[in-house]
């Protein structure tokens, strides 16, 4: 009967509100602090009656905090500072400072949370900013379970590793058996990820890891830059082969809008893109079982930025792409064509991210703002089952 209250940093669109609903946890919000005005508009129209703070949190002072008075905190600080391709400044990123703030208060506040759940990017783990945050947890008697959870583990199409922090106010480890859910105790993240680990009692496959671990983006420059280059292609290759044969993961199909509802013309690639960007294309079946990860540059850019859907099945990419270099202009445009290749629309995205039909977007934001704040949300089924284990 105890209602939790809970303070959502970093709030975006909602997916740690929406997280809390799927966990079936008995809470409120008490406030939701972002300073993204097109993804204060999204939460709002969603959940018009949470306070929703459109301020900086570096901003939010100790005794502000104190008057919240909360049970938990949900935070998925920004990934900039940590990501794989970005500069990597950690802390001294200025993007760092709002999470920063918070760590400084927790040994301060008059009422400690009892529970925290922190979200980021693959590459928080190695940061000295999950350091001091582990450091701090320690200081004021926090346990803590750490792991590196993909959509993929819950049977969900959609690959999207990311780093998860569970902390709970006591002097005892915390247990997840009674969650009645899927998953058992998660492998503790190390300094190096060992090349096998433990994922909520799955055992994955180090290809996984490929894209993040092994190869960079760097240019081709000698034979080893070439065997290498291979060696990804061939693992790639292996890797969405094995995807596909995961019976335990849902198909691709049963994520997407009807046919009827959608105005294809609108997301089918055009030439020019076919044309320039054919071989970098990650294209999925609706009879598929994986798609990479979703990022904010959807729509916009091609290379790692999410999967394309293929709609005509009667011609198969392998009879379309061999050769293709070798045909005129024309004609590679006519055979790209043929496979009726289109952007998922945000509403799939959203579906592959976990977030429930009555999510919606204000009609004031374009499809670019969509696809952006998607990018940058967090799979909700993912940190529901984790807000399970912890908070049940």
């Amino acid at each position: 009967n105890n209602i939790m209250r809970v303070l959502e940093l970093y709030s975006g669109i909602g997916g740690m509100h929406y997280a809390l609903k799927e966990s079936e946890v008995c809470h409120q919000v008490v406030a939701a602090v972002d300073i993204n005005t097109t993804a204060n508009d999204v939460y709002r129209h969603n959940f018009p009656s949470t306070a929703l703070l459109n301020k900086t949190i570096e901003g939010i002072t100790l005794e502000e905090f104190n008057q919240l008075s909360f049970d938990v905190i949900l935070m998925s600080p920004p990934c900039q500072p940590f990501t794989r391709i970005g500069l990597q400044r950690d802390v001294a990123d200025s993007r760092t400072r709002s999470f920063l703030h918070v760590v400084d208060l927790l040994p301060r506040l008059s009422k400690a949370p009892v529970f925290i759940l922190l979200e980021n990017v693959k590459g928080f783990e190695k940061s000295a900013a999950r350091e001091y945050l582990l450091r701090t947890l320690r200081e004021c008697g926090y346990a803590v379970q750490e792991m590196l959870v993909s959509p993929t583990h819950f049977g969900i199409p959609n690959s999207r590793l990311r780093y998860y922090l569970l902390a709970k106010l006591s002097g005892q480890k915390l247990l997840w058996s009674s969650a009645g859910v899927p998953v058992s105790v998660c492998s503790p993240v190390r300094q190096k990820i060992p090349e096998t680990t433990v994922f909520c009692g799955l055992q994955s496959n180090p290809s996984d890891r490929i894209q993040e671990d092994v190869v960079d983006d760097n240019p081709i420059r000698s034979v080893q830059d070439l065997q290498l280059s291979l060696l990804k292609a061939t693992l790639e290759a292996q890797k969405k082969k094995n995807q596909n044969h995961n019976l335990s993961v849902k198909q691709i199909q049963d994520f997407l809008e009807p046919q009827e509802n959608l105005n294809l013309d609108q997301h089918f690639l055009p030439p020019k893109i076919l044309l320039r960007y054919a071989q970098l294309l990650d294209i999925v079946r609706p009879t598929c079982r994986r798609s990479i990860c979703f990022t904010k540059g959807y729509g916009k850019y091609v290379e790692g930025t999410g999967s394309v859907l293929q709609c005509c099945m009667d011609t198969s990419v392998e009879h379309v792409f061999p050769r293709l270099d070798q045909c005129s202009e024309e004609e590679r445009v006519q055979k790209l064509l043929e496979l009726k290749l289109r952007y998922f629309t945000p509403r799939e995205v959203a579906n592959l991210m976990g977030f429930p039909p009555t999510f919606s977007f204000p009609e004031s934001v374009s499809t670019k703002q969509q696809y952006r704040l998607l990018g940058n949300s967090l799979n909700v089924v993912v940190v529901a089952k984790l807000l399970q284990l912890l908070l049940s």
